[in-house]
């Protein structure tokens, strides 16, 4: 099916191009998106009537994009979620769960704005893709972790292995300090019945002599 682009679609084409698409395609995407008409006679002659207009919107449309983009690149947002000590999560992050993100700290994003190559699985740092325009996309930062004290760690560098490893070198250090105070107290208590035994023994020496 050939239809008439009225904005940009990326790899596809720019404003005005007539393209060739899948049929499928266009129905399910380009024309219900309002993306792109039908490439007839009218639907041509309607786009070169309305060119100037789209061109002014797609120029104001931009310029709030590019706004937004300014304030949303290189933000980072905590997403909690429930993972295995190996930072495996119980379930994964989504699309949704991104847009949700940033707009729980006032950032307009829809889920379909949002690009993923895979649902996120893991703890840690990721960044997400956003297409605020046809034109502008920008990057954002999620950060999943159990706890808010957590994402703290992960955001000043900390990967997940190295607060585990941390954790563990911790544990391992309670536990040798608990068994020094164990030796310590035994160490004592063998003092302690020495210096008890001893005086008996002197006043038996006695009793022979």
């Amino acid at each position: 099916m050939q239809v008439i682009l009225l904005e940009r679609v990326a790899k596809l084409g720019q404003m005005g191009e007539v393209v060739a698409v899948k049929e499928g395609y266009a129905r399910n995407f380009l024309l219900p998106q309002g993306k792109a008409l039908r490439a007839n006679a009218g639907n041509i002659a309607r786009f070169e009537a309305e060119k100037a207009q789209l061109e002014a919107n797609n120029l104001e449309t931009k310029k709030e994009a590019d706004a937004m983009a300014d304030k949303l690149g290189g933000q980072q947002f905590i997403v909690i979620r429930s993972a295995s000590d190996a930072g495996s999560l119980y379930g994964s992050v989504t699309p949704r769960d991104a847009a949700d993100a940033a707009t729980a700290e006032g950032f307009t994003v829809d889920k379909k704005q949002i690009a993923l190559t895979a649902p996120i699985k893991e703890l840690g740092l990721h960044t997400v893709s956003v297409k605020l325009h046809p034109e502008v996309e920008t990057t954002f930062d999620l950060n999943v972790a159990r706890s808010e004290e957590e994402a703290e760690l992960q955001a000043s560098g900390k990967s997940i292995q190295e607060l585990a490893a941390e954790a563990e070198a911790e544990a391992e250090f309670e536990i040798a300090e608990l068994f020094d105070d164990i030796g310590a107290a035994a160490s004592e208590d063998d003092d302690l019945a020495e210096a008890v035994e001893a005086p008996a023994e002197d006043a038996s020496d006695d009793e022979e002599a």
